[in-house]
């Protein structure tokens, strides 16, 4: 295959597509999502017997747990992708929505419109599930997708395509609107990535090395986070039973997402009180702990942790403990070694709540809950393309409205400036 030729091709007929898919009204859109779903719905047993060539196939070549754990879909995750869609449909179509429209001195009226960004590229390893979310999200936004999946889940992402392509076609819109790259080819990645004519924005999904890749060799905008090193800071002030129950959830309830949380802090005040049964519990579920000096104290089996510990995403059973001395040496460990993903805080005291939140400069910030939550379907979205970092155009989960933009539209009635 002539890789270039190849993508060439694949992005006119994007860039073609995206024209059809930008006009079409809102019940099209509609009927393809909830059509896609179905389609989803009823094949389930196909999409789980090709996920189950894809796990075989990556644990013979001895993928690490964490992607095995994105790579592996379920009933339940199958489920939850035509859930995903359904809810894309019934959530309201950000495409022209008109916004700030003011009168000027000179009469005419200035305001806002919400448009598509045009064609999105999503790049993205192991996690099937993407090929839904980033085909309902970008299809419901007005944009045409291209998607181009790892190699270890081919056979998955064909298989979902083949749902969304006959959800396009039902609704009557091009199939080209939604095109999942068939080669494994790295050097796709290449070309989607400097296509500068035909992609508008770049959203990959992926380890650091894709993402920093991305980085260094893109020529289209990339909306991206590199990593989740998160924190729970559990203050002298918290419900200790709050605390224990969020520092478990937010560490052993995923290990290999980057919402999980990878250090906690705890105030020096209630340490001894609240790590000993915290302590219990990863250790009855077999995670590694490595601490300070303070923790190792309290803790008699936890490992020395190094400086490079506290940059660490581990997405793995390892955490990284410190003591801190009150909620300030806690922003500051985050201040220092966070990724800007997200952060949370254990605390009854709401002035420090409020503190917390206006200070800490992370694109989730949260009290009294776990860091688990911090994605687009758990926080209304419907769905989520990925989770941004940057602090341009959209930031957190990025949902529907984060894959439009806004022009300004201007009313007159004759006007003429003088």
């Amino acid at each position: 295959m002539d890789i270039k030729q190849y993508m060439q091709n694949v992005g006119k007929a994007a860039r073609a597509a995206s024209r059809a898919v930008a006009r079409a009204d809102t019940n099209v859109k509609n009927k393809a999502l909830t059509v896609m779903a179905a389609a989803i719905r009823r094949d389930a047993a196909k999409l789980l017997a090709a996920n189950a060539q894809d796990m075989d196939a990556a644990k013979a070549k001895g993928l690490d747990a964490a992607l095995l754990d994105r790579l592996a879909l379920t009933e339940k995750g199958v489920a939850g992708m035509a859930e995903g869609l359904e809810q894309i449909a019934a959530l309201p179509d950000p495409v022209g929505e008109i916004s700030d429209m003011n009168y000027r001195p000179s009469g005419i009226q200035v305001g806002k419109m919400r448009v598509p960004l045009g064609v999105v590229g999503i790049i993205y390893e192991a996690r099937p599930n993407v090929t839904a979310d980033a085909a309902g999200l970008c299809l419901k936004s007005g944009n045409a997708a291209i998607l181009r999946g790892g190699s270890e889940a081919l056979h998955s992402n064909q298989a979902i395509a083949a749902c969304v392509r006959e959800g396009l076609a039902a609704a009557g819109l091009p199939e080209t609107a939604v095109q999942v790259i068939e080669t494994a080819d790295r050097a796709a990645v290449g070309e989607l990535i400097t296509m500068k004519e035909y992609v508008d924005v770049i959203v990959p999904r992926g380890g650091k090395g894709l993402i920093e890749r991305l980085m260094a060799e893109a020529r289209i905008p990339v909306i991206k986070h590199l990593h989740g090193v998160c924190h729970v800071y559990i203050d002298d002030e918290a419900d200790l039973d709050k605390a224990i129950r969020i520092a478990d959830n937010a560490k052993t309830s995923r290990y290999g997402t980057c919402n999980t949380m990878e250090t906690l802090l705890v105030a020096e005040s209630v340490a001894a009180r609240v790590l000993p049964p915290i302590a219990g519990i990863y250790r009855a579920k077999g995670v590694e702990m490595r601490g300070c000096d303070r923790s190792r104290a309290l803790v008699a089996d936890m490992k020395a942790a190094t400086e490079e510990d506290w940059h660490t995403e581990y997405l793995a059973p390892i955490i990284s403990i410190r003591v801190v001395k009150d909620l300030d040496g806690a922003m500051d460990h985050i201040a220092t070694y966070s990724s800007q993903h997200t952060e949370s805080i254990v605390t009854e005291n709401y002035t420090k709540a409020r503190r917390f939140l206006r200070e800490v400069d992370s694109a989730s910030v949260m009290v009294n809950a776990s860091t688990r939550f911090a994605d687009g379907f758990e926080y209304g979205l419907g769905a989520e393309i990925g989770i941004s970092t940057d602090k341009i155009h959209a930031r957190g989960p990025v949902g529907l409205e984060g894959l439009t933009s806004q022009k300004y539209i201007v009313l007159g009635d004759g006007q003429v400036r003088g």
